[in-house]
């Protein structure tokens, strides 16, 4: 693998995150271990920008896999390829990560069926191979290749979990939206408008992350009040942002709808 090859994946610029306690110490720890790493916490809480975060401290190059049903075995690992000279074999992201030392995160890891994160399971022990069986080829992995996963246990289900003999080979941080100080922060800074307009967009997510279990399947998340702070400073009035941003993506439910329109007229409307 060639170096372009590896600083490709590299992240160049510092993305902007915030640490709430201890977790940028405890993962650089779990990566000097080359611990296997699990994050857990709702969608758009900023796990995924963590790991973004954390590959550019380390200077780490990062391979991110966004998790579906349909993935296979073969999307992860790789595939023979026919072309014109005939058929010639293509690494998938995870075995690119594990031969050239990147961090391989996967996210929401539990959207990809089980016969099919089984793949994982000799890279997350003491093992740290990766057995390409069509290819007839055990990669061992590089000595700075870590596994990272992410799932939200808002949806966990007996048809949507980790089995217990994946869950069991990794640490895990837990992650949670950001105090309300942190997070209006977050949405300052991430979008550039002022610290009170920011403030009023995250006391309206506080009040339908009440509502979680009570009409609404999730909160509206830190992401969601960046979409909206990222409008209302391309000048879009700010009502009009909110109810894109954060009451149309949420619900259907005409009487939610109605309840989250009040919130939002409660902090914009005078």
């Amino acid at each position: 693998m060639s170096k372009n090859n590896v600083e490709q994946y590299k992240v160049t610029s510092e993305p902007f995150y915030k640490s709430v306690e201890d977790e940028v110490e405890l993962y650089e720890a779990a990566y000097k271990a080359r611990m296997p790493m699990m994050l857990k916490g709702p969608t758009g809480c900023g796990k995924s920008r963590f790991v973004e975060y954390m590959a550019w401290k380390l200077q780490r190059p990062l391979i991110t896999v966004a998790c579906n049903e349909d993935m296979t075995a073969s999307d992860l690992v790789g595939r023979f390829l026919l072309d014109k000279d005939g058929t010639r074999w293509q690494d998938g992201p995870l075995t690119t990560a594990a031969r050239i030392g990147a961090i391989c995160y996967l996210d929401e890891i539990v959207e990809a069926r089980q016969d099919t994160t089984v793949i994982i399971h000799p890279l997350t022990d003491h093992r740290r191979t990766l057995p390409l069986e069509k290819k007839g080829e055990l990669i061992e992995a590089h000595e700075d290749f870590q596994l990272v996963i992410s799932y939200n246990p808002g949806y966990q289900s007996l048809m949507k979990d980790l089995k217990q003999s994946t869950k069991q080979r990794f640490g895990a941080l837990d992650f949670d939206y950001p105090l309300e100080k942190d997070e209006t922060d977050i949405v300052a800074q991430e979008t550039g408008i002022d610290v009170e307009t920011a403030g009023k967009l995250v006391q309206i997510a506080h009040r339908a992350r009440n509502l979680k279990g009570h009409g609404l399947d999730e909160g509206i998340s830190t992401r969601l009040l960046v979409y909206a702070g990222q409008l209302i400073n391309k000048g879009v009035e700010p009502v009009s942002a909110c109810i894109m941003t954060l009451v149309t993506p949420l619900t259907d439910d005409p009487d939610m709808r109605e309840t989250l329109e009040a919130a939002v007229n409660t902090f914009f409307v005078k």
